[in-house]
């Protein structure tokens, strides 16, 4: 078999034997397509063809892209790394601390930037096992209600106490969403247009927006599996079955047609082509037209590890990610003989609840994309792909 043919025997595999409706794929080495392709249906019981230039809910992908529209406004003097989030949002001054025990302590410094950039503030996700105020987020529908705005969601995640102390550990959360509040009180301007007028308009990511319009409905993938959050827990995770999950549920957390619709840590709908224009932009910062979208020092600042070592493997429930760091806004692989997967030092990037995945290896310069949509799969298929692209390099 030739090497190139490796991705697309596997993506067959895997939609062939009704794992994952569809997948998509690309990866570029050096500037030059290396691989390509799509496996599966639009449909997996009607056998529909995939429409053009598939549109997919990306889930967690959208926070590397809020993560860099911050360092934008970093670099334009408008936000820094130190700055408190009190400054931008005084709700969330004087915050508490729950402590397993269940007593109450006063946070013993303000949350900062870089802490949101580094999912460090102490906030959480419904869905992280073990977390004790996990609980405290589903009461409060802090991720699920799509429908509620920005603001509200602010409103409702701010009384509620924090997992631990700023900075002191590193859990996976809502961080990012913060993130976005921040971005549209330092720049005063919604999230949707910063990111329309300094990365999409000029990376020409035409797809790429928090709503689909209705003439691109068309190209709109269905979603499989499950549509509760806390299914991507891995203590007790429900069995894999390619089954359609009822469009009204994933609307209810991620609506499609909500033109008011914006997050940091979710809520962008993009194409395999739009998003590896992102992912290219990593390799360099510049756009296609040779202009910069993030300086050449500020790409490095985003690559290095922020994580002291006792703050290390990167978890996420009982999912741990050896060898990886994390940067500003993306994991970072640092020690790759700790890696359980084929990678290069460096190697970067993050992947998405409905199993999109990409990554950006800035030594070989090579960038990889990976498109379905399944909520909650916990199946290799990811890894399977990338193990396969990495072998095709000479």
């Amino acid at each position: 078999m030739n090497r190139n043919e490796v991705i697309a025997s596997l993506a067959e595999q895997y939609t062939s034997t009704r794992k994952f409706a569809s997948i998509e794929w690309l990866v570029e080495q050096r500037g030059r397509e290396i691989a390509r392709g799509q496996s599966g249906h639009l449909d997996a019981d009607a056998k529909t063809k995939l429409p053009p230039s598939p549109i997919y809910r990306i889930y967690s992908m959208t926070k590397p892209v809020v993560s860099v529209m911050a360092l934008i406004l970093i670099e334009q003097g408008k936000l820094r790394l130190y700055d408190f989030l009190p400054q931008f949002d005084a709700a969330f001054a004087n915050m508490r601390v729950l402590l397993p025990s269940g007593q109450l302590s006063p946070a013993e410094r303000p949350i900062t930037v870089e802490d949101l950039l580094t999912h460090r503030a102490g906030f959480t996700y419904e869905f992280i096992s073990g977390c004790h105020i996990a609980a405290l987020y589903d009461a409060a529908r802090v991720t699920i209600d799509g429908h509620c705005s920005l603001e509200e969601m602010m409103k409702r995640l701010a009384p509620i106490p924090l997992a631990f102390q700023p900075g002191t550990k590193w859990r996976y959360s809502v961080c990012v969403d913060v993130l976005a509040h921040v971005i549209e009180r330092a720049a005063r301007k919604p999230l949707d247009e910063l990111l329309k007028t300094y990365l999409f308009d000029p990376l020409g990511m035409t797809d790429t927006a928090f709503f689909v319009p209705k003439a691109k409905q068309s190209r709109l993938l269905p979603m499989y599996g499950e549509t509760d959050v806390k299914a991507l827990s891995p203590i007790d995770p429900p069995p894999h079955e390619l089954k359609l999950a009822d469009p009204r549920s994933v609307n209810e957390m991620y609506p499609s047609d909500l033109t008011t619709f914006r997050r940091g840590g979710h809520g962008l709908f993009s194409t395999t082509d739009d998003y590896a224009r992102f992912a290219r932009m990593l390799l360099d910062g510049k756009a296609p037209d040779g202009k910069p979208i993030l300086s050449r020092k500020m790409i490095e600042m985003m690559r290095a590890n922020r994580l002291p070592p006792e703050q290390l493997p990167l978890q996420i429930g009982l999912q741990t990610l050896p060898g990886y760091g994390w940067g500003l806004g993306v994991r970072v692989m640092i020690d790759t003989g700790k890696s359980l997967v084929l990678t290069g030092s460096g190697e970067l990037g993050w992947s998405g609840a409905a199993s999109t995945y990409f990554w950006v290896d800035p030594a070989e310069a090579m960038i990889g994309v990976v498109m379905t949509q399944f909520f909650g799969a916990m199946l290799p298929m990811v890894d399977d792909l990338k193990t396969a692209a990495y072998q095709m390099l000479a």
